[in-house]
């Protein structure tokens, strides 16, 4: 990636190579937006990238572990040198620890008996790669007339939700890794969007729902386009839209 691009809206979403990530990728291709596929393989980003362009799209792959500070610094670089500013980043790379996050699955989530490697692990990637990625991307964001950061969240992130013993997710097990992940993710996100408020910056987090991914051995009964549709429409905000905010297909979804 050499070279710089003038007035063109740029996109990265890390985690971009397959599942929802796929999708966002390619809903924001289809709004005429260069897109950047964040991918920690460099072949399967390659390969989502090539595929964005053949299906006319403007895309380049990213090699991006959220994890990596060395790749994260190298894909600022890159973003830097080739447009040098970024207009809308996803921040949507997360792990779920136990592998899926279907109530069968999520015995080893549970708190009193979780093991605290999984838990660093989780929060590693989910909470702790999106403030190293955020934090190495804002500069370029900065100089963006209409930047835009959306983190995916989850549902299941909801406090309110969550406690509620009647409520809808009252036949889950209980998680010290994911959810807790995502409920920092979102605190995280109102944090950004107070300090970043002055710069025009507006970012909010995204809960798409139950999308049939790998996380979930495809049986989340919303397609990935669905799921994706929400990201994209708060990375597509005006000037007037919300931040620090948490939104889902439904609209606001409460903390």
């Amino acid at each position: 990636m050499s070279g710089r691009t003038a007035h063109r809206r740029v996109a990265l979403v890390t985690g971009a190579n397959k599942g929802i990530g796929r999708g966002i990728a390619e809903q924001l291709a289809a709004l005429d937006m260069t897109v950047l596929v964040g991918a920690r393989d460099p072949r399967r980003g390659e390969e989502a990238a090539a595929a964005l362009r053949v299906a006319g799209g403007d895309a380049y792959a990213v090699t991006l572990d959220v994890t990596d500070q060395a790749t994260v610094r190298e894909a600022a670089r890159q973003v830097e040198e080739r447009f040098g500013h970024l207009d809308v980043l996803v921040n949507n790379a997360g792990v779920t620890g136990s592998g899926q996050i279907s109530p069968q699955d999520a015995h080893d989530q549970i708190p009193s008996s979780v093991n605290l490697d999984m838990v660093r692990e989780v929060f590693e990637t989910n909470v702790f790669g999106v403030i190293a990625v955020t934090n190495a991307m804002v500069p370029l964001l900065r100089r963006s007339p209409a930047p835009r950061v959306v983190n995916v969240s989850s549902h299941a992130a909801s406090l309110t939700l969550a406690s509620d013993p009647d409520g809808p997710f009252a036949a889950l097990l209980p998680s010290a890794a994911y959810s807790p992940s995502k409920s920092a993710l979102n605190a995280l996100t109102v944090q950004y969007a107070d300090e970043l408020r002055k710069d025009g910056v507006l970012v909010n987090a995204a809960a798409p729902g139950y999308v049939a991914t790998d996380s979930n051995n495809h049986t989340g009964f919303l397609t990935v386009a669905r799921g994706a549709a929400v990201v994209v429409r708060l990375a597509t905000l005006g000037a007037d839209g919300p931040t620090a905010g948490f939104f889902g297909e439904e609209g606001p979804v409460p903390w």
